[in-house]
């Protein structure tokens, strides 16, 4: 990516510190249960994997899982597909680069609370078309589509991305269920706010920075969606704020394992139970890193709000309804452009006053 140019450098007291601290206490879960016929035999396996999800959802907002189900083939196959596409001239890239009327395909340029991220993306949705709202304007019903864009070379991306796509989706969906179990939900509460998602895929690769006491790679933020799974490499990069004392920990990478975490709307519809996590990334001047994340959202028609069942008298909605479509193509805005105001964050929904938290719960 050349020089640092200033447009990178991140604010004093957002800079990555040299020493890093890692993250011992993320919780590491066995999924293997899901796939045994012990869940049926004997249900208090599952009933203590979803206690560890639970536990693991409130005391960090992230967890890695490893007996997943997801064949290794399949990550294998779109990291290698990953490696050839970034490995291209910048010439061939930016024929799918994307912008504000083709918002999936190749980026160079996004930010992250308004600072440039030193990293490069290619991005495909997992319903295609997907259908979003023409407009942040809450009268505006009208609808477009977005349509992935795919490069010439290499020719089998776009069937690594759908095979690999696929079977995160069936991922998310065992991971839903386990987390409505832990609410005291059933297991399929959460299932029908997906049916037309508008979820995606995101393959990142952060070169090596020649400053990375100045720079990361991905920013400060908190995932806007329901749940993101990510798949990252052997060279780590991965930041997490940690509830308990806000100290940036680093996520070791774990062979095989997906990282996972809960977005804004699980914070929402728990109504506070879960919180989603600020987490970055960091660079190096060394060695360039991969990742894939997978970002699992819902139909853009979906009104987010807490859920009925998990409020109260005494536990009130914290949250107005907001239009998940709406939300969404407001943050994508950020993506193209330095904003002169921070973006659109689930907290500008918050109810604050006691008061008017008992006048939502009325009307829930």
């Amino acid at each position: 990516m050349g020089e640092v140019d200033p447009a990178f450098i991140q604010d004093i007291e957002h800079r990555p510190k040299l020493s890093i601290i890692e993250a011992e206490g993320i919780p590491l879960i066995d999924l293997s249960v899901l796939n045994s016929p012990d869940a049926v035999s004997d249900p208090s396996s599952l009933d203590s994997l979803v206690s560890e999800i639970g536990n693991a959802c409130k005391d960090w907002g992230f967890f890695q899982v490893i007996n997943h189900g997801v064949p290794l083939e399949q990550r294998q196959k779109l990291e290698e597909v990953s490696r050839k596409f970034f490995a291209q001239p910048l010439e061939e890239k930016v024929k799918i680069r994307k912008d504000e009327g083709k918002v999936l395909g190749y980026y160079d340029a996004e930010h992250t609370k308004n600072v440039r991220d030193w990293r490069e993306v290619f991005d495909f949705t997992v319903q295609n078309p997907t259908i979003v709202p023409a407009s942040r304007r809450p009268d505006d019903k009208e609808v477009v589509e977005w349509q992935n864009q795919c490069p010439e070379y290499p020719p089998e991306l776009r069937e690594a991305c759908e095979g690999y796509a696929k079977e995160l989706e069936k991922l998310c969906y065992k991971l839903m269920e386990l987390i409505a179990l832990s609410l005291g939900l059933p297991a399929d509460r959460f299932h029908d706010f997906f049916k037309d998602q508008t979820s995606y895929l995101r393959l990142n690769r952060y070169a090596p920075c020649p400053a990375p006491d100045l720079v990361l790679g991905l920013g400060r933020h908190k995932d806007s969606g329901a749940l993101t799974i990510l798949a990252q490499d052997e060279v780590g990069g991965l930041e997490v704020k940690r509830k308990s004392d806000g100290e940036w920990v680093r996520v070791t990478p774990t062979a095989d394992a997906f990282i996972i975490n809960i977005g804004d709307i699980f914070q929402v519809w728990s109504n506070e139970t879960y919180e989603s996590v600020e987490h970055r990334v960091t660079v190096n001047s060394e060695r360039e890193r991969f990742s894939i994340p997978f970002f699992f959202h819902p139909a853009h028609y979906t009104m987010v709000q807490p859920f009925e069942e998990l409020t109260s008298e005494t536990n009130p909605p914290r949250y107005r309804p907001y239009n998940w479509g709406k939300f969404l193509i407001t943050r994508k805005g950020s993506n193209f452009r330095k904003l002169d105001v921070e973006n659109i964050q689930i907290y500008h929904f918050r109810i604050s006053n006691l008061a008017d938290r008992v006048e939502a719960l009325s009307v829930i």
